[in-house]
């Protein structure tokens, strides 16, 4: 495929900053023409000089969600990074269980949840450690900028070798079915848990709860200063006031004054001041 110019590049991730506020090195570049190979086929375009002209031409919000869907970053897997899982299992969870048991109420969230693995790792652990939360009224929310990865979190079926990153077997053969070379969440696990599009860098529709634990893994790193802050205080919002945020293992809330990092299980998580 030609090489694009400077100036395409440049317009895309503009693009890009301006749908997800995704900030784009330009030393990656070469990522434009890798994720959106298949979108220029499908257009019948070879170049990405012809998307951007068109773009330039008319504007297509669709057709523009979609190159800023293809350039967010989906990895991610079943009990990513397992010291979080661990701590909630050992600590923060029997704590919130015993604050809440009153209510009998959960709510969990996966912002930025990519196909799934994270918040299907969380109705795990709790089906696997909690038994007495069987009558409990539990939610995880899934959320993620991306259509496609959202419909794969609802679908609940992954291949073999996304299940061999890091779910143990006797997890998967306990709360997956296996279908040839597939595997898919069952009843009891997908249940307790609810995927939406969500962009976490625009206004959102009113929550009307506030959430125990909140996951915001391994997305802040790709936002501008401003962004993280503004997101990071969104969240202390959201989140209640005895709960617990988790961000990526190379992430802090570094210049919000809202959070009190805590060292713990060989981990991070933040509470809300």
């Amino acid at each position: 495929m030609p090489v694009s110019s400077r100036a395409d590049y440049a317009y895309l991730r503009e693009l890009v900053l301006d749908l997800s506020q995704n900030v784009l090195d330009p030393a990656h570049d070469f990522l434009f023409e890798t994720r959106l190979s298949a979108l220029l086929r499908s257009h019948g375009m070879t170049r990405l000089h012809e998307l951007v002209l068109l773009l330039r031409a008319r504007k297509n919000p669709i057709l523009e969600r979609v190159i800023a869907e293809a350039m967010t970053t989906h990895e991610t897997s079943f009990f990513r990074d397992s010291r979080p899982f661990d701590l909630l299992r050992t600590e923060l969870l029997p704590r919130l269980i015993e604050q809440r048991r009153p209510a009998r109420v959960l709510r969990l969230w996966s912002a930025a949840c990519s196909t799934g693995q994270e918040a299907y790792s969380l109705a795990i652990g709790l089906r696997e450690h909690f038994p007495q939360l069987v009558h409990w009224s539990i939610r995880i929310d899934g959320t993620d900028l991306c259509a496609e990865a959202v419909r794969r979190a609802q679908a609940g079926r992954y291949h073999r070798l996304e299940i061999n990153r890091g779910l143990p077997v006797r997890l998967a053969m306990r709360y997956f079915d296996r279908l040839d070379e597939d595997w898919v969440v069952k009843p009891e696990v997908r249940s307790l848990c609810i995927f939406r599009q969500m962009n976490l860098c625009t206004p959102s529709p009113t929550f009307h709860e506030q959430y125990d634990v909140i996951f915001l893994r391994n997305v802040m790193l790709y936002f501008a200063q401003e962004t993280r802050l503004a997101l990071l205080a969104r969240m202390h919002r959201l989140l209640a006031p005895d709960g617990v945020l988790f961000l990526g293992s190379s992430e802090q809330a570094a210049g919000s004054p809202l959070w009190t990092p805590v060292l713990a299980g060989g981990t991070c998580y933040f509470k809300p001041r």
